[in-house]
């Protein structure tokens, strides 16, 4: 019999487990924190920050009390600046490029300082951003998630009239479905989304998917430009013996049903939970089980910890959490029962002469009732089928664009996880942004 159940905690200690992970400077500590930045000339941290922040200059504002000025400078050139701060892996980015930790092993904390001048503006002025005169293009979006939204706001503020188009009930992308509730608690995505569409001229139409109920070539004729920002949308399989027992599913379904339901404790999970994958998806989903009650939680993955795609500090969080990361094995496949799964299976591997894991035939079995699956998520093509073949041109498996992330489309642009690249969310913010000045350059001839 399976032992999947809800309410395995009482719901005072579920509200703190998914609270803030990392709870806000205060006033005093911000400006404490500030002070500790060097202001370099030739800021490391700019060159490590995919959205080219001038980091030293909103870190001085914040100390001299100007957080207004400090959080436009931040959002002039990440308008996800606000969930950047909770969720970019800091440490391999602008901290980890800080020059304090030659000195002292201790970056200074730009992520929360970014997260204290963000914050402030939000709660103290929701609607900073002004329009220019409207230019009478209309563009179209489609995807919702931060590639798309960051896209959209840039070309409102060029006066552009944004159509977005989601296929989710709601918009966010990653942000709303896919990252670890305790990261954005408190519904500070739609929060976020609300204060970035707040610069008018955007139309989000939800329920709007590509190639169920819109067509690309379709979107280019009724607008002046296309952007795509479909993310993806396709999830890895592991094609083993036992995947279609009940109680395995895919992480990214856990975690997005997770980030949906209002009340923690009426959904279920294992007492005894693994976890397939070495990313950050895998991290999220075998913590929030964990938090969620299960008793025993093990993340298995191939190679070895630094082969994994989740940071050092993702890892250690996992582990502090209470969770087991075993490496160098392979699932061969699900064992069950009455058609509920029981265990898995695992070969072990070991590195060859390429660094490449392969399997030694030795095996060993945990025990679980349920299994989560994380080894990656795939961009699915389908929706750009036209007239019987793709309409735009695709390449290693996603859609290929130039820098300024044209496609083989005229007048089509894409960016985010569906084009090659760092499928984070700073990333796509930059994307969305690269796209739209390329397009406005091109409206305006």
């Amino acid at each position: 019999m399976t032992d999947i159940a809800a309410g395995r905690l009482p719901p005072d200690l579920l509200a703190a487990n998914f609270s803030d992970a990392h709870p806000p400077l205060n006033p005093h500590e911000a400006v404490v924190e500030a002070s500790r930045c060097y202001f370099c000339y030739d800021a490391p941290c700019m060159e490590a920050c995919p959205t080219g922040i001038d980091i030293p200059g909103f870190i001085k504002k914040i100390g001299t009390g100007n957080l207004r000025g400090s959080a436009l400078k931040i959002l002039e050139q990440n308008i996800f600046g606000g969930s950047c701060a909770r969720v970019c892996p800091t440490e391999i980015l602008c901290e980890g490029a800080c020059v304090r930790m030659a000195e002292e092993e201790r970056p200074v904390r730009i992520g929360a300082l970014q997260r204290r001048a963000t914050d402030w503006l939000m709660d103290n002025d929701p609607t900073p951003f002004h329009r220019a005169p409207a230019t009478g293009k209309r563009v179209a979006v489609v995807g919702g998630g931060p590639a798309g939204i960051a896209c959209a706001h840039r070309l409102a503020l060029k006066g552009h009239d944004v159509t977005v188009f989601e296929a989710r009930p709601k918009s966010g992308g990653l942000n709303e479905y896919g990252i670890a509730a305790y990261k954005l608690p408190d519904d500070f995505a739609q929060r976020e989304l609300d204060f970035i569409l707040s610069v008018g001229g955007i139309t989000i139409e939800n329920g709007q998917a590509l190639g169920r109920d819109l067509d690309i070539h379709t979107l280019q004729r009724a607008f002046d430009a296309v952007f795509l920002g479909i993310g993806l949308s396709g999830v890895r399989a592991l094609a083993l013996e036992g995947e279609t027992l009940a109680g395995v599913r895919n992480a990214v379904d856990f975690i997005a049903e997770l980030r949906q339901t209002g009340d923690k404790g009426t959904l279920p999970v294992g007492r005894r939970v693994v976890v397939i994958g070495g990313g950050n998806t895998a991290i999220d989903a075998a913590t929030q089980a964990r938090r969620l009650g299960a008793e025993d939680v093990t993340i298995v993955y191939r190679r070895g910890a630094s082969e994994m795609s989740a940071t050092g500090d993702e890892q250690d969080w996992a582990q502090t959490n209470g969770v087991r990361i075993r490496h160098w094995a392979t699932p061969h496949r699900l064992l069950g029962s009455a058609g509920h799964v029981t265990g898995v299976e695992f070969m072990r591997t070991k590195a060859d002469a390429t660094g490449r894991a392969m399997p030694t035939g030795e095996t060993f079995t945990l025990d679980a009732d349920m299994v989560l699956k994380a080894v990656g998520q795939v961009f699915v093509a389908d929706p750009l089928h036209s007239n019987g073949g793709l309409a735009l041109g695709v390449e290693d498996g996603r859609i290929a664009v130039d820098a300024e992330r044209r496609t083989s489309l005229p007048k089509v642009f894409a960016g985010g996880d569906c084009v090659a690249g760092a499928d984070l969310t700073v990333s796509a913010v930059q994307d969305g942004k690269l796209a739209a000045e390329a397009i406005h350059r091109q409206l305006m001839g």
